[in-house]
């Protein structure tokens, strides 16, 4: 790899150097899917830091969509956190053939792929650098025969670094959702994923904003727990919906450490479900 290569942004307009990269004026980091997968919608989830509930939003969709008779799949692009599997419930391990790699269904019919499918023991850690992490990320798209798929969910590490800049650039995203939290932080927190997906050309579905409120079970009032929630205002300033505040509520903890998301009811996240089922 060149100097040039290694140091490189991924942005043309704004480089001199003289690289195979630049025909057509931008670099073509595309990858092609599996000759036998058939993918309609691809949808990226996407945080700008961790510990906001994006993997469990972006298992409840995949949920959600298939209790309306769709077929969904998640593709858990956390290589070195997996937590999709846990959340279902899946124990068994990842199969290939010669002709590619098959993702694991779920109870309900969910196609599921994380490195942890793939790992001997669950706590085994991965230790890679980004780029074979990005590598990693790619084959799990290019190698994995997502048989048929209305809308494949793919569950991002949270920042802007070497994953999800893989995900932007690799594969055919038809837009994004944008998980946070009511705090301080969710200002930069969300105008960073804006950025970075503006950035990339990607449509933005909205904003879903997790742990916004407790609601007292005895008298049902709203708790702000985090403070008082400013997403509506940021979202605006951004020119972006906000597709759905999701409780804080112990019994989806619960659920989800038995593997139980197929279980989880309510109704928080409809408007998150319904943006992206109207594309």
């Amino acid at each position: 790899m060149s100097v040039e290569e290694e140091n490189c942004t991924h942005d043309c307009d704004t480089c001199g150097a003289d690289c195979g990269d630049r025909a057509g004026g931008k670099p073509d980091f595309s990858v092609k899917a599996h000759p036998w997968s058939q993918v309609k919608k691809v949808i990226g989830v996407v945080s700008g830091k961790g510990g906001v509930g994006k993997s469990m939003v972006t298992a409840s969709l995949a949920v959600l969509l298939r209790r309306r008779g769709l077929s969904t799949g998640v593709l858990d692009a956390d290589i070195t956190g997996p937590s999709i599997p846990k959340a279902f419930g899946i124990t068994e391990k990842a199969q290939g053939t010669d002709k590619g790699i098959l993702p694991v269904k779920t109870k309900t019919g969910i196609d599921i792929m994380s490195m942890n499918l793939l790992l001997e023991n669950d706590t085994d850690p991965v230790v890679w650098r980004g780029p074979v992490i990005a590598g990693a990320v790619k084959q799990f798209w290019s190698d994995v025969i997502w048989e048929y798929e209305d809308y494949l969910f793919v569950d991002m590490p949270p920042g802007t670094g070497d994953v999800p800049l893989t995900v932007f650039q690799s594969l055919p995203l038809n837009g994004i959702i944008i998980v946070t939290s009511p705090q301080e932080l969710v200002t930069m927190i969300v105008d960073k994923a804006v950025n970075m997906a503006k950035m990339m050309n990607v449509p933005i579905l909205g904003v879903v904003e997790n742990m916004s409120y407790l609601e007292c079970p005895d008298c049902g009032k709203k708790i702000n727990v985090f403070g008082e929630s400013h997403i509506d205002e940021v979202a605006a300033a951004n020119g972006i919906p906000v597709l759905a505040k999701v409780p804080i509520n112990p019994e989806f903890a619960a659920l989800i450490d038995a593997g139980r998301v197929e279980d989880i009811q309510g109704d928080w996240l409809n408007g998150a479900a319904d943006a992206v089922q109207a594309l």
